[in-house]
């Protein structure tokens, strides 16, 4: 089966200027996305998630590598039919209704009638934004009515994938929840659903799989609960050190779940300590 997404050695550099040179924005990122999961890329601000998308997206051209989209090259139009976006800061004409917005994103997607007015009631149901929400001025939403108005209008052609750029950035946290809970919704449906945050705690919950950026890398990949709990091996080499301290640094190692093996040189020469298996946060 085809995947969702597929990058190959995707990298881009932005010009700064005259004499200037260049900025490193991704560097030849690797990722394949399933279709039905829900795929997070996580990061600080500024680590390439957003231009990682854009790329996907065909907004931006890649320096090098490339992108597919259910098979098709990033950026043409059988590709851009199969992703429905949500941006981090969307603008909407804030003198439509929720519905209006809906609609008026049906019809750049082709659709008209009964039909579309169908999908609308649907989707603003599907949002939670159903009835009299649904009527109201978007002026009067907020950040997280506005963000799930932006899903309503990113589904209404029925893609394939959906990605959501920061999509719970500056919503508090029940408008957080709901936007969590129609994105497991979404899963359950069959759709396909990237999304990047640089707040662990907002991917957990949802994330199928994740990939680690920073400054433009790919640190890390894999399950969540993986990348969490995996555990890693330091070697500590002690010169000198005497009975009553050899004593504490063995029960402080011990305390802490690590091995503690002792090489066969002299005790009062060297004595190595080896911690295995030692998770992160106690190596503090």
């Amino acid at each position: 089966m085809t995947s969702a997404v597929r990058t190959q050695g995707l990298r881009k550099e932005f010009p700064l200027g005259w004499f200037r040179g260049r900025v490193l924005a991704l560097e030849s990122l690797e990722m394949e996305v399933k279709r039905g999961e829900v795929f997070g890329l996580l990061g600080p601000n500024g680590s390439g998630k957003s231009t990682a998308m854009k790329l996907i997206l065909g907004l931006l051209r890649p320096t090098a590598g490339n992108a597919e989209v259910c098979g098709y090259r990033a950026g043409t139009i059988s590709a851009r039919r199969q992703i429905g976006f949500l941006p981090e800061n969307p603008y909407f004409p804030t003198f439509l209704s929720g519905a209006e917005l809906v609609r008026y994103y049906g019809k750049l997607s082709g659709m008209g009638g009964a039909r579309l007015e169908a999908r609308v009631v649907e989707l603003l149901e599907l949002v939670r934004l159903g009835g009299e929400a649904g009527k109201r001025s978007l002026r009067t939403y907020s950040k997280g009515m506005l963000q799930r108005a932006g899903l309503a209008g990113a589904l209404v052609g029925d893609p394939e994938i959906l990605m959501l750029d920061e999509p719970t950035a500056g919503v508090d946290p029940a408008g957080s929840r709901e936007i969590r809970d129609l994105i497991l919704e979404l899963k359950a449906r069959g759709k396909t659903v990237i999304f990047s945050s640089h707040l662990l705690e907002q991917v957990e919950d949802v994330a199928d799989r994740v990939i680690i950026l920073h400054r433009g890398q790919k640190l890390r990949e894999g399950r969540l609960e993986e990348l969490l709990t995996k555990k890693s091996e330091w070697e500590v080499k002690v010169h000198g050190l005497k009975e009553d301290g050899r004593k504490e640094l063995r029960a402080w190692l011990e305390n802490r779940g690590a091995q503690v093996m002792r090489e066969g040189a002299p005790r009062d020469r060297l004595e190595d300590y080896f911690l295995r298996s030692l998770p992160e946060e106690k190596r503090r």
